[in-house]
């Protein structure tokens, strides 16, 4: 847990702090790791030998996935978004494919059948019968995996904080934290990302008590891996202020909506807030 002070946070009287799950693992880091802890277990423990799961491009689950899966001798499995990669390459799919991943591309039109059962069951008949994970690694076992750092972020602070803040994509983070008791302020990396209230309350479904979701829309840059000068040179200044790295992705939208929050009065005077680093660091560009 590290404390971030600066004018706007002294002058708004708010506590701020980043909880870096970023240094958890250097290729299986913040969010990943938590919502694959287990899942991954599980997948032991019924004696699987393969892991199927699915994601973009850039996708940090596949990342994750696929070093995880190497560092346990699980085979893994990414289905990937966009016929039209296949012959291209990038740093997270080279990664991957180092990592023994085998990737299949898929069209956008079959890729969006990711959640339907007879194209899973097609897949599994396919593959061999491996172990799915959803885009993103959202399940029940990830929502536990995510609840435990609400505990650690409680013993570490001594109490709970006002608000734990997270990018959302999948909504899966922010459901975890939820699911702990904890408030939670969701900055959504897509746009037009309002649906992801319905869906995190999905995912929620079955839990007595949770906290309470305020979900941000207004810091998306653009959309989904869209940034532009403006957020780089945050995530450049942020890192000269408080030496800690961002991506452009999530985390640097996360915090660029959040200190604009706070330099606008939103919150009330002795508010303490949780900022949780979810990783991506290996796709993160340079102001």
């Amino acid at each position: 847990m590290q404390r971030l002070s600066n004018a706007d946070t002294e002058n708004a009287s708010v506590q701020l702090y980043v909880k870096r799950d970023d240094l958890i693992h250097p290729a299986v880091s913040g969010n990943k790791w938590r919502k694959l802890k287990y899942n991954l277990l599980d997948a032991q423990a019924r004696g699987e030998r393969a892991v199927l799961t699915f994601g973009g491009a850039y996708s940090n689950h596949l990342y994750a996935t696929a070093a995880a899966g190497r560092a346990l001798g699980l085979a893994t499995i990414g289905i990937v978004r966009g016929l039209e990669l296949e012959a291209k390459e990038n740093p997270t799919l080279r990664f991957c494919r180092e990592q023994g991943m085998e990737l299949h591309f898929v069209s956008r039109a079959e890729y969006r059948q990711k959640d339907s059962v007879d194209y899973l069951a097609q897949l599994s008949e396919r593959f061999g019968a491996p172990y799915i994970v959803p885009e993103g690694g959202t399940t029940r076992l990830a929502l536990q995996g995510v609840a435990e750092m609400v505990s650690e972020i409680k013993e570490q602070l001594g109490a709970m904080p006002d608000f734990i803040a997270t990018a959302a994509g999948t909504g899966g983070t922010a459901a975890g934290i939820l699911s702990a008791g904890a408030d939670v302020l969701a900055f959504s990396a897509l746009k037009g990302g309002d649906f992801l209230a319905d869906d995190i309350r999905q995912q929620l479904d079955g839990y007595t008590q949770s906290g309470t979701l305020s979900l941000l829309t207004d810091y998306h840059f653009g959309g989904y891996a869209k940034w532009n000068e403006e957020l780089l040179d945050f995530m450049h200044d942020f890192a000269a202020e408080f030496d800690v790295r961002l991506e452009q992705v999530y985390t640097a939208k996360m915090f660029y909506g959040l200190f604009d929050l706070i330099k606008s009065g939103c919150f009330q005077r002795g508010t303490t807030i949780v900022a949780v680093h979810t990783g991506g660091l290996q796709g993160a560009l340079s102001a």
